[in-house]
């Protein structure tokens, strides 16, 4: 099996607790600036609302990595069951045999990271949380599309 399976596997293993631990850390980031303004009080209303201040910057800043995090959780969760019988690249070892239930599953994971993608982003974007809505636009359909070229069986 090859480095890239095992980095997977593992972060299979461990991903969730490193994601849970860091969203932690960002609500930790976001009680301790409580007391802190949220919004700027002075300019432009919308400069207001596009420019938070820096207690929110920071905010944003650990949820983007926490939401990277899930991310990579994620990925490694649709990699490693697919590589049980549905995906036969070379770096994924031997599969055994393949499993005829799962003819849709690279299909549907691919979309239901999408629709991670954009659910995830677009509450973060209600949210003005920019740093977190950008890592959600630019790791999550890159890794679908990247799930997208896997030879299976199938296909």
């Amino acid at each position: 099996m090859g480095v890239l399976i095992l980095f997977f596997g593992l972060m299979l293993m461990i991903g969730w607790a490193l994601a849970l631990g860091w969203l932690v850390y960002a609500l930790s980031v976001l009680w301790r600036s409580r007391r802190q303004p949220w919004v700027r009080q002075e300019g432009h209303p919308l400069a207001r609302l596009l420019l938070p201040t820096p207690a929110y910057l920071r905010f944003d800043r650990t949820l983007a990595v926490a939401a990277l995090l899930v991310d990579v959780w994620l990925l490694s969760s649709v990699v490693v069951f697919g590589s049980d019988g549905i995906f036969t690249e070379d770096w994924m070892g031997y599969p055994g045999m393949m499993d005829p239930e799962g003819q849709s599953y690279q299909a549907a994971s691919v979309d239901f990271l999408r629709t991670t993608a954009w659910g995830s982003a677009s509450v973060a974007i209600l949210a003005r949380c920019w740093r977190t809505a950008v890592a959600q636009l630019s790791v999550l359909p890159l890794s679908a599309l990247w799930v997208a070229s896997f030879d299976t069986y199938y296909n």
